[in-house]
């Protein structure tokens, strides 16, 4: 079905992972695309171009570090400028840093506050004014279980998805009364090609093959020994662009194979 005919869906850290999912999702319900990396311009219009062909639906590229707001607010002005609004903005960039707090560099904490928080804050508050003029809207923060749970080694990692969480709930109460909606997503472990680099390094070192290797890196973390899929995940933000899903509003919902259940 394609509910979201006519509808722009800007995504962050689009070209690969959870981003990538969540492009192929929305695209498949009709959304135009347009898409956020860090890939030069020519890999990042490849990929538009694929989608496009595959989806029959329009999807451009636009590059930004997330750690530079003049270059990420840049970026957002011709996303706006060349759709006329953003109708469905999902905040999926992020990076990982895992250090005792005593040995975390300054610099690499400031990063991850710029990427994995503050970028969501410039895309929120540039986009909200074309929701409301249009009184319909998706706000789609993609977080983690890192936001509902602390772990040791992860200080940036945990502050910000909670950060993010904490964010999603207030922008879900500022916009409550009207047809725009804010979530957040919260994954435990995705089958990423980060993730997938550990398992084949697991693989290598142990001489285990890959559903082996696999099950040994997750059956600790998650319940259901199990990695999420990113395509589960990008259902669920599909269903959050819903009608059904008018009503969800402030939700940090939880895709960990019983993790948090815990």
């Amino acid at each position: 079905m394609k509910y979201l005919q006519g509808k722009v869906a800007f995504i962050t850290g689009a070209t690969s992972g959870i981003g990538l999912a969540i492009a192929h999702r929305l695209a498949q319900a009709g959304a135009r695309l347009a898409l956020h990396g860090l890939p030069d311009a020519a890999e990042g219009d490849a990929l538009c171009q694929e989608l496009a062909r595959r989806y029959d639906v329009e999807a451009a590229y636009f590059q930004a570090d997330l750690r530079n707001a003049a270059a990420l607010e840049a970026a957002m002005r011709r996303v706006l400028g060349d759709t006329g609004g953003v109708d469905i903005l999902v905040n999926n960039a992020g990076m990982q840093h895992v250090s005792p707090v005593e040995a975390f560099a300054p610099e690499i904490w400031n990063d991850m506050l710029a990427v994995n928080l503050s970028a969501a804050f410039h895309t929120v508050r540039l986009c909200l004014p074309s929701m409301r003029a249009r009184d319909w809207g998706r706000i789609i923060n993609i977080a983690s279980i890192s936001g509902l749970r602390g772990r040791s080694g992860k200080s940036a990692y945990n502050a910000t998805k909670h950060g993010l969480i904490g964010f999603t709930k207030s922008i879900a109460l500022e916009t409550a009364t009207t047809g725009i909606t804010c979530n957040a997503i919260c994954p435990g472990w995705a089958l990423t090609p980060i993730v997938q680099k550990q398992v084949d390094a697991l693989a290598a070192r142990e001489q285990l093959d890959d559903a082996t290797a696999t099950h040994r890196l997750i059956s600790l973390r998650q319940p259901s020994g199990k990695l999420v899929k990113v395509e589960q995940l990008a259902a669920m933000a599909a269903f959050l662009c819903s009608a059904d899903a008018d009503e969800v509003r402030g939700a940090a919902w939880t895709m960990d194979g019983g993790t948090t259940a815990a």
